[in-house]
């Protein structure tokens, strides 16, 4: 055997041995690729953030999708409050007003946003719906050992400081949420409402949007606080008593016996109901035995009043 056949057979097989474990390992690397691909595109799809976010974080923590998102969460936050702070001189009047009503109790709320494109977005929605939950969370606390009919009024600073999941407060929701969408927000009022088990809850929202949560949205929304009504249609009927407040926007009660004042009339009771011209709201209202005892109505971006409270 020739010293050059030796060599050769030796190199090959020394190329053999060397190859073996590396084509594996490339291998190997290739599946792992692919199972890094997956977790950073279910990272992805949880938590709205980039591609480029959602990798970084992957890295850091060794692709722990659990500390990826908290951390994310935290980022954003930082850069929420950031934000917050540059864009808080700029005006919000869009948004939308959310509403929920089940057990004999509701919330209402309105959030604002700079641009109906931003109202539109799931995210600024999940908003919403947080205000929502959290201030009616909020209300049944304060008054589980209350009886009878139960209202109350939150504004500003005082729905800032409620609780959203775990230790987490509403101002800091406005804050992830402004960093994520990039626009200045702010949760401008809130109302509750807890009634008896022989008094009923009426709603409507007007300019609805198909958001992806029970609570209901839109640019107008009312409550009202009724007695009576035909057991089997007192839901229609609440709807209709909400369809006229958000209409014909009226500022206070009135009684049942008033008269109409005119065109401007701004009393609920005296008012043409819009459901039937021929009749006032009081003259639909006995018909139907039944009597509104309290409403609200909310306007997107209009200016808080007394009538709201």
């Amino acid at each position: 055997m020739s010293f050059t056949f030796l060599f050769r057979t030796v190199a090959r097989d020394v190329t053999k041995v060397s190859l073996g474990p590396h084509v594996q390992s490339l291998h190997t690397g290739c599946q792992l690729l692919a199972a890094d691909k997956a977790v950073l595109m279910k990272l992805r799809k949880s938590t709205g953030y980039t591609f480029i976010n959602c990798k970084k974080a992957l890295e850091k923590f060794d692709n722990d999708m659990a500390q990826a998102e908290t951390w994310l969460n935290e980022q954003a936050q930082k850069e929420g409050w950031s934000k917050a702070n540059k864009l808080e001189g700029r005006k919000a009047k869009e948004g939308l007003i959310g509403l929920f009503v089940r057990d004999k109790a509701a919330v209402m709320v309105e959030v604002n946003c700079e641009t109906d494109f931003v109202a539109r977005n799931d995210k600024f929605q999940q908003l919403v719906k947080d205000v929502a939950f959290a201030t009616l969370a909020h209300h049944k606390n304060k008054t589980q050992s209350q009886t009878g009919y139960i209202k109350s009024v939150l504004a500003g600073e005082e729905l800032s400081k409620l609780c959203v999941g775990e230790g987490a407060s509403l101002a800091d929701q406005v804050a992830l949420t402004i960093g994520r969408l990039g626009e200045n927000m702010s949760v401008k009022r809130a109302v509750t409402v807890g009634v008896p088990a022989e008094w009923h809850i009426g709603s409507y929202i007007h300019g609805g949007v198909n958001s992806q949560t029970e609570v209901a949205m839109g640019r107008y929304g009312a409550l009202v606080v009724f007695q009576g009504g035909k057991e089997a249609e007192q839901e229609t009927l609440g709807r209709k008593l909400g369809q006229h407040i958000v209409g014909d926007a009226p500022l206070s009660l009135g009684n049942m016996d008033d008269l109409p004042c005119g065109e401007s009339e701004t009393r609920l009771l005296p008012q043409t109901f819009l459901g039937d011209p021929s009749r006032t709201v009081a003259q639909f209202l006995r018909g139907q035995q039944a009597r509104v005892l309290d409403f609200v109505r909310f306007q997107c971006g209009e200016a808080a009043s007394e009538k709201s409270e």
